[in-house]
């Protein structure tokens, strides 16, 4: 299944609007049975709670509402409810340097990411104070664009990465961030869930 959102970004709106369609048909059993759909990438998530509420008859995407949330969210929410546990490793002062994706920050979802983040024992974060990475989906991707996606994250991104220590974390939750990221100043970059599952204790 897939959000709908690549054919969006490209202008294929009936494309996307009969993908959300398959996707929502497949999800709806199981949310009207209270189950809630959690994903990793911002970009879909969010496309599922703005976009893809538009695309289809309103009736049709009423039941996602509230039930459909980004991973730092749902786990975050856990969290604070003392509904989880995570076994975590102290990181003796290991710094992570975290970027926003844009979607995270347009729809004030970063809390969450810093909540769970913070949540590590011995882990210190530094935000970076950054605007758009420069690939902004499949923009940054295309020939004719490159510059002016590498002056966007040359802006504060890269030079803010540059800067890290190699042994220290670098977290976006973006799939364009981290490739651009990994272009741009040869580091990789990781997934909060890659962050959290590198500080669980090993049994």
């Amino acid at each position: 299944m897939c959000c709908g959102r690549t054919y969006l970004a490209s202008g294929q709106t009936e494309s996307a609007r009969a993908e959300v369609k398959r996707s929502l048909d497949a999800l709806r059993p199981f949310v009207e049975r209270g189950a809630r759909v959690v994903g990793l990438e911002p970009s879909c998530i969010i496309s599922f709670r703005d976009e893809m509420t538009v695309l289809p008859p309103a009736a049709d995407t009423e039941f996602t509402q509230g039930n459909i949330l980004i991973f730092n969210e749902f786990l975050a929410a856990n969290l604070k409810e003392g509904k989880v546990h995570l076994p975590l490793a102290d990181q003796g002062g290991k710094i992570a340097h975290l970027h926003g994706h844009c979607h995270q920050r347009a729809f004030a979802a970063m809390g969450p990411v810093e909540t769970v983040l913070r949540s590590v024992p011995g882990l210190e974060l530094k935000v970076i104070e950054s605007s758009c990475c420069g690939m902004s989906g499949t923009f940054g991707y295309a020939a004719e664009n490159i510059e002016v996606s590498r002056k966007m994250a040359e802006l504060s991104l890269l030079p803010a990465v540059r800067k890290a220590q190699a042994d220290d974390l670098i977290v976006a939750d973006g799939t364009s961030c981290r490739h651009q990221i990994h272009d741009g100043a040869g580091r990789e970059a990781v997934h909060v869930a890659r962050v959290l599952d590198q500080a669980l204790h090993k049994s």
